[in-house]
């Protein structure tokens, strides 16, 4: 990410609002990018912003949608949409991490696609959005941008369990029980996790932080792959 205003609006002309300028750079600014450049502000305030922002746009969407659905139904479709893996799901759906500004080390280990990263940078991008254009803009722009998952029902549980959800789905396909693998780079203080999950002939990786999340995030690739086969 170089900060070129050609590509703040390639971003910009994606999400389909205005944003300020400054604000943009700050939303897409990783802490790590910050430290090797002298300190400089980076998005954690904008994702604490962007964080309420999104819970409150999905809750009364789906509270005002699904008036047949209990409190317990309506907090776990919640939970899914707006959990880490989804996020960052969402983030590739627009190449969200080509545009973040991380350090050399987190770019080097992969940075890029890491779930905790890209669902981040997307909180921050939607508190940039409200700063720049106000409430209603950045709740229209959270239900656009989550709008697949909403409207995939199947999505709600392999969201928030994707291990739990791909061994179901595999029992139901008459494939054996999924095989995980796990490795890991980095020094112990910023170690990077990449799961390899294996079902039959199917296989998906997926990168996190821990172990655990490296292998949600692949259990919810290979989720995906066997759920379009099938």
């Amino acid at each position: 990410m170089t900060g070129a205003p050609a590509q703040h609006a390639a971003l910009t002309q994606k999400l389909g609002v205005d944003i300020d300028p400054e604000l943009l750079v700050l939303a897409l600014t990783h802490r790590s990018f910050a430290y090797e450049n002298g300190g400089i502000a980076h998005n954690e305030r904008l994702e604490f912003l962007g964080d309420t922002i999104l819970g409150q746009a999905v809750t009364v969407h789906l509270y005002t949608s699904h008036p047949e659905l209990d409190e317990g139904a309506l907090a776990k479709r919640r939970a899914s949409v707006v959990s880490t893996v989804a996020l960052a799901e969402v983030a590739r759906g627009i190449g969200l991490g080509e545009y973040i500004r991380l350090g050399r080390g987190e770019d080097r280990t992969g940075g890029r696609d890491k779930d905790s990263i890209l669902a981040d940078a997307t909180e921050a991008i939607l508190g940039a959005v409200y700063l720049s254009a106000g409430p209603e803009a950045a709740s229209a722009l959270v239900l656009r941008l989550v709008e697949p998952l909403l409207a995939d029902p199947d999505r709600y549980g392999a969201a928030i369990d994707p291990k739990t959800s791909l061994q179901e789905l595999a029992a139901r396909l008459g494939m054996e029980a999924p095989v995980y693998t796990v490795d890991s780079t980095g020094p112990d203080h910023d170690r990077t996790f990449t799961a390899t999950v294996s079902v039959g002939d199917a296989s998906c990786t997926g990168t996190g932080t821990s172990k655990k999340q490296a292998e949600m995030a692949g259990a919810l690739a290979l989720w995906h792959e066997l759920s379009a086969r099938a």
